[in-house]
């Protein structure tokens, strides 16, 4: 293993990134966070014994800080806030080690109901298996205050979040499907695709138009859906590439070659779930049309 400071923090990283992002759910808070450590670790370096360890505390820490001074432009924020639209299909390896159902946005807006110090004690107990000890020393609690924390962190979670993912060969071809009925206006296959307790979230952040409240239950999705479909027509040429965030199938849909939303299809064995469209143009800085 190299001891050169950038080159230690370098294979660290996608670890780094992924723990950051876990807690924080923004790819530019995330970013922030990683610069922000990195100078730290880089004035720290010598001598530490066990970097990952270190790099994580050192992380953690800076994305708590960072998710406290958050807390009130989240309440504040105009409509759903959703999080931002993390890819997750491999074309870049080495960016981050998510995939699954531990970054699926549902996840995602369960975590946002912890505490912060609940939530990042969660993800590097549960996503990064994480020793209590270590976390312990990342948060600034006792072993003992964190095993508590942890087992409470994780009857909140497993009570709010108790589907899971379709497998996701299953998932891409529910999409393709919800993508074909809503194209071709088939209400009928629409809501064959979607469960009868579907949701429709949507990001728009005051900046564009979006729901600014959930739209409940396949007919209502439906309707929105098939709604958009007729209100794009003027928008200018449009379209739709298919890809993978957060670890579930995406519609990534553009007019005039400008990205527009990005739309995370949830599939589980009762179909498509739910549907979490982000418009915020703040949260597709990053996204390309596949």
């Amino acid at each position: 293993m190299s001891t050169r400071p950038e080159e230690v923090f370098a294979e660290y990283r996608p670890l780094l990134f992924s723990i950051a992002y876990e807690i924080l759910g923004s790819v530019v808070d995330t970013e922030d966070v990683l610069q922000e450590s990195y100078l730290r670790w880089r004035d720290a370096a010598v001598g530490v014994e066990h970097p990952r360890a270190y790099l994580a505390r050192i992380v953690t820490r800076q994305s708590l800080n960072a998710l406290r001074s958050a807390a009130r432009r989240r309440e504040e924020y105009v409509g759903t806030w959703l999080p931002e639209p993390l890819p997750t299909t491999g074309d870049e390896p080495g960016d981050h080690v998510l995939t699954g159902e531990a970054v699926s946005t549902a996840m995602l807006l369960v975590l946002e109901t912890l505490t912060p110090t609940e939530r990042a004690v969660f993800v590097l107990r549960e996503v990064f298996d994480f020793g209590y000890p270590e976390i312990a020393e990342a948060v600034g609690k006792t072993p003992e205050a964190v095993r508590q924390i942890a087992h409470r962190a994780r009857g909140h979670v497993r009570a709010r979040r108790t589907v899971a993912l379709a497998e996701p060969a299953r998932a891409r071809a529910a999409a393709q499907a919800f993508l074909q009925a809503a194209t071709t206006g088939d209400v009928q296959a629409l809501l064959d695709v979607l469960a009868p307790d579907a949701v429709y979230l949507g990001d728009g952040g005051g900046r564009v138009v979006a729901a600014r409240r959930p739209v409940l239950g396949a007919e209502a999705v439906a309707r929105m859906i098939l709604g958009l479909v007729k209100m794009s027509a003027g928008l200018g040429e449009m379209t739709v590439g298919f890809a993978e965030y957060n670890g579930m199938p995406a519609l990534v849909i553009a007019f005039d070659g400008a990205v527009d939303t990005v739309m995370c299809i949830e599939v589980t064995d009762e179909g498509v779930t739910a549907v979490y469209a982000v418009r915020n143009p703040e949260k597709l800085v990053g996204v390309v049309v596949p």
